[in-house]
């Protein structure tokens, strides 16, 4: 098990509508190959940002999962929406300790 730790930083003021759009088009999207552990919006530390943490079996089911992804015809679109807020973008995995109760 891996965890892929992703943060969107948004243009100051639109956090609320970025988190909206994602909801409506690009979580429908993306579940269809991830499962979707944790989601918010930070309140202390780099403002303006949305974390995600996805669940993947490991790097290949990523992988794997990630190429699909891709080639889905509504993964373009769903992407255009969010794209004009981001300001930035970051993403790294986690693999669980030997005492994680998710390990």
């Amino acid at each position: 098990m891996i965890y892929e730790h992703r943060t969107y930083r948004v243009t100051p003021g639109t956090l609320p509508e970025f988190m909206q759009l994602y909801d409506e088009h690009v979580f429908p999207v993306i579940s269809r190959y991830a499962k979707l552990i944790t989601a918010g919006a930070t309140e202390s530390g780099t403002l303006n940002s949305a974390v995600f943490i996805w669940a993947y079996d490991g790097f290949g089911e990523r992988s794997e999962q990630r190429g699909k992804l891709a080639a889905d015809p509504d993964w373009g679109q769903a992407v255009g929406k969010i794209v004009p807020y981001l300001v930035h973008q970051e993403s790294f995995f986690l693999a669980p300790a030997a005492f994680s109760p998710d390990k």
